[in-house]
């Protein structure tokens, strides 16, 4: 991965992080202040608190790809300490996926007149558990890389006793 690469995506990351802490502290100020301007009943309050949970995970994706970009940049993401952070983005995506399906439900209600919305709704929260399926199969990718590496290893250390 090339240096232009590595810090255009790590530019990336610090607006994405930033962007998101500052949203999330706007949200949770203005909900504990009580100076939101609408009147603090169900769903909206719900809405408010899935969306600050969902940017914490969002968030927490984010600080795993930085990791796994500086193993990239280290030349170490072919080891098993890479999985840590895969496994975390791969649950910080289903937690978002459960955190959109918590939103359909309580979206749902309201639209008894508009059913296709919900259905729509469920589609897009199946497509996120898609992007989770997606980056399981990237980690088994990995992983066959790892083992690939570690019997690479174990081939030159045996070459390296016979010469």
């Amino acid at each position: 991965m090339g240096k232009l690469a590595v810090r255009a995506l790590r530019a990336v990351l610090v607006v994405l992080l930033t962007g998101t802490v500052f949203v999330q502290a706007l949200m949770v100020w203005t909900l504990a202040s009580g100076s939101d301007p609408e009147d603090g009943s169900l769903p909206l309050t719900a809405f408010r608190v899935i969306a600050i949970l969902g940017m914490v995970s969002g968030q927490v994706a984010l600080v795993s790809v930085w990791r796994l970009v500086s193993m990239v940049r280290r030349g170490t993401v072919f080891s098993h300490a890479a999985f840590r952070y895969v496994d975390t983005v791969i649950g910080a995506i289903v937690a978002a996926a459960f955190l959109w399906f918590t939103v359909t439900a309580i979206n749902a209600p309201g639209q008894r007149d508009d059913p296709g919305v919900t259905v729509i709704m469920g589609g897009i929260g199946v497509a996120i558990l898609g992007v989770a399926l997606i980056v399981l199969v990237l980690r088994m990718l990995l992983a066959q890389a790892v083992a690939r590496d570690v019997e690479a290893a174990q081939m030159q250390a045996e070459l390296d006793e016979v010469i």
